[in-house]
């Protein structure tokens, strides 16, 4: 391995900390900061590690946390919390904290910038009573803080307070003498002057005046921006863009079908986790899942990329069956009747596919096979014999959804045969305490059946060459990272794919013609067979790694089966598939303080959100804004009413209306011409900003945080309108009125390209706003190339439409009401009665409780199929 840094960089500072601690043999190389070390990247990117496979990392947290790997020294998920804050919330104030003592000799302010993560830290090191971050000993999170915080927390003059668990803390990690030789190597003895060279090569950071200081816990646009400094430079820059012109080209929208790869452009194939036919889907299961895809899939298209959107139903297995038995059809009746169901829930939320398919199809049939038999030839099946239980009085094997149970683990009386719901344990169907089947309330007995199982201990070491490289040079979100190392961690185990049911995707084996394939073998195949009824040129797709990358979005529970599981599967089929290279998982969406449940009424589903009255595009903004992206979060009516009132109705909406009816009002409808000022130029840039950091954090799939950006441009609008204005101002003389013009005029071109990032989130909106502007369709083709592009889109004389409010409040009453009526029919924490053998058998499936993310040591359960909860019981996965 070949480490490369460079002097005064302080995330060098981390990585030289971590070799040193953890011992790992490595060449270290210095270069200067202009070097470009990683080929591939269009900027330089230090620090760098070159791996022996040829593989780069240039993330210096995931460097320290490779090194610790390799010494064999895992992360804990403590560990993952403070290296997410690390970077999300301690380094922001850092940077700002660097830039005014090293740049601009305001050291005297960097206590006020740094007071919130230091007490945060303080705070935390004194209540968990460790010496350490995560426990008795050093873990890369102590390397990684300690490395971050050196620069300030040894300079005295920064006078920054005492604060008694940090200095014990920062003090035990620094007696290191690795870490001390780190620091001397990087800043040469010469404390924060020895970044001045560094730091001149960053951008200028945004100073805020609140910041949130829990791991993984920020909600966009809660706290306001403080001013941020800008430049002349970047005045000058933001007015040179400004005056460009728009750029010509088919639109975003115009797509040709069928979608296919094209040589020289950026080919993202976008699927999102297949919802099971059998169920509506809640919210929690939309944003999970199709809604997220969705919103970058719309991105994706705006940015220029030829991108292919695909999902479809997931119809077989044994849900599908119970689904049929409780509803008096046949599996294809429920599966037809459920998919028409789906097909509207989403056309209501505008989820612009490509292609919604199913998976109850010949290519299903023939691509599945055709993927068994290519595992079976190349010896990564092998054969067992399994103990179920059998029904005598149904006369079948029970699938793990037909058996209900006491749990052996934590004894909760309506375990099922794959899962227990409440403590979230894998079962084996046979251990089940008084097992009953769920159609007819017997008691079944243990049979032996033979299985075919794939062979995932022979496949192990071809998954881990591809996951390091995947989640190195992917967009893997964290939790996908640490579910998947879960199920490595001990070592893979043989996974049956093989069921005795009738409603399934044969098996082609003469020997077990009697089974089906198990879901989750099948169930991502769906992802080809859906392309492929799309388009006969599917395998340009699938069978196209070199130019085709595949972004996978899901809930965290489906994760190992997208991860290990058909990654294992196509690997061993040796056909050149395309496999994940960025897999994008969210936690769960809960509803008010308790779960989404059916059976009690308990939440809002997909087919009861447009009998609310509430446009569907305010469901997408709520929805991502409080996508459960870093840990789980919640649906509130209040607090959706409280972003309607204040984020949509008062913020974006009321910025928007302003600058159109400023137009119409004062200047007959065409926007008056302009100016620029100092002032003007500032906000240019600010603005500017704002779009450059919407990108990056779109491109890295953080939609809810991008979010964030779109709602402060139009803060600093309606700042900018109130400071200037313009109603006052044209009832002056020419000077005045020259001026009401020229902020009348940037505002609605603010408003314009608010309407081109507005439209992943909310198409019929920003539709609307481009249409009260008469905004140019160019548009959408110059806003978001390269990394953003903020021009005058509506030129002096441009005539605008007819303008009128965007939202309507959400009333107290009214959402009193809907909370009412979603509230269920019981209380949650009433305790779950044990059915009878004279209860229906469909008398409401159990609560989706969140489970833990993974089982450890991913074989487990390998005798049972997994659960499918919160977007997998929407999902595929």
């Amino acid at each position: 391995m070949k480490l490369f840094v460079s002097e005064g960089n302080p995330h060098c500072l981390k990585v030289l900390a971590a070799l040193g601690v953890t011992g790992v043999q490595c060449d270290i190389q210095y270069v200067n900061h202009e070097e470009t070390v990683v080929p591939f990247l269009s900027r330089p990117a230090l620090p760098a590690l070159l791996l022996p496979s040829g593989l780069h990392l240039f993330s210096s947290n995931a460097i320290c946390q490779y090194l610790f790997e390799v010494n064999g020294q895992e992360s804990s998920e403590l560990c993952y919390q403070w290296l997410e804050w690390e970077a999300t919330d301690l380094q922001p104030a850092l940077l700002e904290a660097l830039h005014m003592a090293v740049l601009q000799g305001k050291g005297s302010e960097v206590s006020k910038v740094l007071q919130g993560p230091l007490n945060y830290l303080d705070q935390s090191l004194s209540k968990g009573n460790m010496p350490y971050l995560t426990g008795e000993a050093v873990s890369v999170a102590d390397v990684v803080l300690w490395a971050a915080l050196y620069p300030v927390l040894s300079e005295s003059s920064l006078a920054l307070g005492e604060r008694k668990s940090v200095k014990s803390w920062f003090d035990r990690v620094a007696a290191m003498h690795s870490c001390q030789s780190a620091a001397q190597k990087v800043l040469q003895g010469k404390g924060l002057q020895g970044m001045k060279s560094y730091m001149q090569r960053q951008p200028a950071p945004r100073s805020s005046h609140c910041r949130d200081t829990q791991p993984c816990n920020s909600n966009p646009a809660e706290c306001e921006e403080g001013e941020r400094a800008v430049s002349e430079e970047e005045m000058e820059a933001a007015v040179l863009t400004w005056s460009k012109d728009l750029n010509a080209g088919p639109l975003a929208a115009d797509r040709q079908h069928p979608i296919l790869p094209q040589e020289g452009k950026r080919n993202i194939l976008v699927t999102s986790a297949l919802p099971y036919v059998n169920n509506v889907p809640h919210l929690g299961n939309i944003i999970g899942c199709v809604l997220s895809a969705d919103v970058f899939s719309r991105y994706g298209r705006l940015r220029g990329w030829n991108l292919l959107f695909v999902c479809g139903t997931d119809e077989y297995g044994t849900a599908t069956e119970n689904k049929a038995r409780e509803e008096g059809l046949t599996p294809q009746q429920i599966c037809d009747k459920y998919h028409a169901v789906h097909s509207s829930i989403y056309k209501w939320f505008q989820i612009d596919f490509d292609f919604f398919g199913r998976t109850t199809t010949e290519k299903q049939t023939e691509i599945a096979q055709n993927i068994f038999w290519r595992l079976h030839e190349h010896g990564f099946l092998v054969e067992d014999t399994v103990e179920q239980l059998r029904c005598e009085n149904c006369q079948r094997f029970l699938a793990d959804r037909f058996v209900e149970g006491t749990c052996p683990h934590c004894s909760y009386p309506e375990a099922r045969g794959d899962q227990c719901d409440k403590c979230g344990r894998l079962i084996n169907a046979v251990e089940l305490r008084e097992p009953q089947c769920k159609v007819c309330r017997q008691t079944p007995v243990i049979r032996s059946s033979k299985h075919l199982f794939l062979d995932l201990p022979k496949l192990e070491n071809q998954l881990e060459q591809w996951l390091e490289k995947s989640t190195s040079t992917g967009d893997w979100t964290v939790n996908a990272k640490q579910i998947t190392r879960s199920w490595l961690r001990d070592g893979l185990k043989p996974r049956c794919i093989t069921r005795d049911l009738q409603w399934g995707t044969p098996v082609p084996h003469p020997d077990f013609k009697e089974k089906v394939f198990y879901v989750w073998f099948d169930a991502p195949i769906g992802y080809l067979s859906i392309t492929a009824n799309y388009t006969d040129k599917w395998e340009k797709w699938w069978k196209n790694p070199q130019q085709v990358e595949l972004y996978n979005f899901m809930a965290k529970d489906n994760v190992p089966f997208h991860s290990v599981v058909f990654p294992c599967s196509l690997l061993g089929a040796q056909d050149n598939y395309t496999l994940v290279s960025h897999l994008v998982a969210t936690e769960y969406l809960n509803y008010e303080d308790t779960k989404f449940s059916k059976s009690r009424g308990v939440g809002v589903f997909g087919d009861m959100a447009k009998d609310t009255g509430i446009p569907s595009d305010v469901w997408r903004f709520y929805l991502l804004y409080v996508r459960p992206e870093g840990q789980d979060s919640a649906f509130s009516w209040a607090d959706m009413a409280l972003k309607n009132n204040s984020e949509l109705l008062n913020n974006l909406g009321n910025f928007i209306n302003r600058a159109g009816m400023f137009v119409t009002k004062f200047f007959e409808g065409c926007v008056p011409a302009m100016e620029l000022q100092q002032e003007d130029k500032k906000l240019l840039a600010v603005v500017g900003w704002e779009l450059q950091q919407y990108i990056q954090l779109m491109d890295k799939v953080k939609i809810r945080d991008a979010l964030k950006h779109i709602l402060n441009i139009s803060r600093h609008g309606n700042q900018y309108i109130q400071v200037n204005e313009p109603w006052k101002k044209i009832k002056g003389g020419d000077t005045e009125r020259q001026r009401a013009g020229t902020v009348t005029g940037v505002s609605v071109n603010i408003a314009c390209l608010l309407s081109v990032m507005l439209f992943p989130y909310m198409p019929s909106v920003s539709h609307t706003i481009r249409d009260q502007l008469n905004a140019p369709q160019s548009c959408i083709n110059t806003m978001l190339q390269g990394s953003g592009s903020f021009v005058c889109t509506l030129r002096a004389g441009h005539r605008i439409g007819t303008v009128s409010p965007l939202f309507q409040k959400l009333e107290v009453d009214q959402i009193e009401a809907l909370k009412k009526r979603f509230g269920g029919q019981q209380p949650e924490d009433e305790p779950p009665k044990k059915k009878t053998t004279a209860q229906s058998a469909a008398s409401a499936q159990p609560a989706a409780v969140p489970a833990p993310a993974a089982p450890a040591g991913g074989g487990g359960g390998e005798r049972s199929g997994p659960r499918k909860s919160q977007a997998a019981r929407s999902g595929c996965g």
